[in-house]
Parts: C-alpha cells; structure tokens; sequence
C-alpha cells in the first residue's frame, strides 16, 4: 500500500512503486471510476479502444455516420417485409 497526497489543483502523484508494477509511464492515460465508495484508477489500454473503435473498417464503411445510416436501411427492409 502506498500514500499519495492530493494537491491545491486536486492532482495526486502516482508513487514509483505503483507505476513500477503497472508500468505506467510519463504521458499514460489513467481511468478513474468510483465502484462503492472506493476510487479505482486503472492503466488506459488504447490498442483496445482502438480496435473496438475501428471495427467496422473492414466492412468497407468510411464512417460511423455511414454505418448508422446503413443500419437503419436495413431495419426499415425488415420492417416492410415483416409488415409492421
């Protein structure tokens, strides 16, 4: 367990040995969440957001704008072939 102080400006240092385990590194971003009264702060995994993000890249779709109206064309064929 490890102390950290919150400063004027509500910022706190993350002490060495912390980011030493979590390999955390000048210019990571951290997530932080309130779960139950505790405050957890987590390592940003970006490769992961980016993947999510673009994942519909390989589906020939330039954009998520696109991507919705595509959808909606799709459900709105549905709806006419259910008759509703």
């Amino acid at each position: 367990m490890s102390l950290t102080k919150v400063t004027r400006n509500y910022q706190i240092t993350v002490p060495r040995d912390i980011r030493e385990q979590a390999k955390i590194h000048e210019g990571d971003k951290l997530v932080v969440t309130m779960e139950n009264d505790e405050i957890k702060i987590k390592k940003f995994d970006e490769d992961v957001f980016k993947k999510a993000f673009g994942s519909w890249k390989n589906a020939g779709i330039r954009d998520s704008v696109e991507y919705v109206k595509n959808m909606r064309k799709g459900w709105e064929k549905r709806r006419k072939r259910l008759g509703l």
